[in-house]
């Protein structure tokens, strides 16, 4: 493993984001957006996906001169074009259009349709919590999920996030794949050259498996839940809402014909829409209630979950946003760990950008 700082590797990100022609302030946002993936622990969307995005940019399929616009609105809806964006610098666009719109109207709704990666929900989610509003934040992926009883790819991980703020007590912030694992996990063990957990994975002909490699082999990622018995149904209507939300109700690409990210994989033959879709939302907590009063009774909520009886001493009970924070506050001071493998990407990209690492 090597060590670097935050500082360091947020510098060395928005450098090749310069490098590829977005413009100062859009480099900036692309490389908080990544390396707040870093920071909270979540190191498959973090600087591991740098040389992925430049890679889409590279195929064409990233435009770093373009601006998201928003195509239609009404007082708390908008639908966005990304314009073929990067995704880091779309998201946080259309998250603030519902943080306005909330502000003015009581609650902001915004789909995005013609984007790409947008790294880690949770972070556009966040955007909300200092306007005292709920965030929410969606998005569809690459097709690497089959339904249950299927061995078919038809969807991706389909992350949805939710930031409710609090009062004395820290936020909670749920951001989570509606599959069992998100694919990067799988990237990781692949790098460290392990298996993977039975109730990831499937094979080709829909065989469970443990080969953090399956995919490459034609398998899938399987829903949360992993199998029928274990109610991967419901894994699969929540991957099911996000697409729905993020792809057929903004006009993107939905189901199997989201484009991968992985620039090496051909793009789907025939695609309904633009690009990978999201879909944001914002909800004045002043629409429903005094915010006050709404996060004196959430300061209860949380101190009683983390009250409640551990079944082991050593394991308390947490809230939604409590680990990532605790790897915040240790990678901010002791920095993060970069796979060697990782890093050797990040050397190449130094190499041909000619940025210091």
């Amino acid at each position: 493993m090597i060590h670097c700082s935050y500082q360091q590797l947020i510098h060395f990100a928005e450098q090749v984001f310069l490098q590829m022609g977005l413009s100062a302030p859009s480099a900036a946002d692309a490389a908080r957006v990544l390396l707040s993936a870093d920071v909270r622990g979540v190191d498959s969307h973090g600087v591991a996906r740098l040389s992925g995005y430049v890679r889409l940019w590279d195929a064409g399929r990233i435009q770093t001169h373009t601006s998201p616009v928003i195509e239609h609105e009404t007082p708390s809806t908008a639908v966005v074009n990304g314009q073929a964006g990067l995704g880091l610098c779309v998201a946080p666009y259309a998250m603030q259009v519902a943080i306005d719109k909330a502000a003015q109207v009581g609650t902001g709704w915004v789909s995005v349709h013609n984007s790409s990666h947008f790294g880690i929900a949770g972070v556009h989610a966040m955007m909300a919590l200092p306007h005292d509003m709920i965030g929410i934040a969606f998005t569809n992926a690459s097709p690497l999920v089959a339904p249950t009883f299927s061995k078919d790819r038809m969807l991706g991980t389909n992350p949805i996030a939710v930031s409710i703020p609090a009062g004395e007590e820290p936020p909670f912030v749920a951001d989570f794949a509606t599959t069992t694992a998100a694919n990067g996990k799988l990237e990781i063990l692949q790098r460290k050259k392990e298996s993977a957990p039975l109730g990831w994975i499937q094979t080709k002909d829909g065989s469970p498996s443990t080969d953090a490699s399956a995919l490459k082999q034609g398998g899938a990622l399987l829903p949360l839940g992993g199998d029928r018995e274990h109610s991967s149904h419901k894994g699969f209507m929540l991957g099911s809402i996000v697409d729905i939300f993020s792809g057929v109700l903004s006009g993107a690409n939905f189901g199997k014909y989201v484009p991968p990210f992985p620039a090496y994989l051909a793009m789907p033959s025939f695609m309904p829409g633009k690009g990978i879709g999201h879909f944001f939302g914002a909800m004045r907590i002043d629409g429903f209630r005094k915010a006050a009063d709404f996060k004196k009774d959430m300061d209860t909520w949380i101190r009683d979950m983390r009250a409640a009886t551990p079944i082991h001493v050593n394991q308390p009970v947490v809230i939604p946003g409590d680990p990532e924070r605790a790897e915040t506050a240790h990678r901010m001071k002791h920095g993060i760990e970069i796979m060697e493998e990782v890093y050797a990407d990040l050397q190449l990209l130094a190499v041909r950008f000619n940025v210091s690492l």
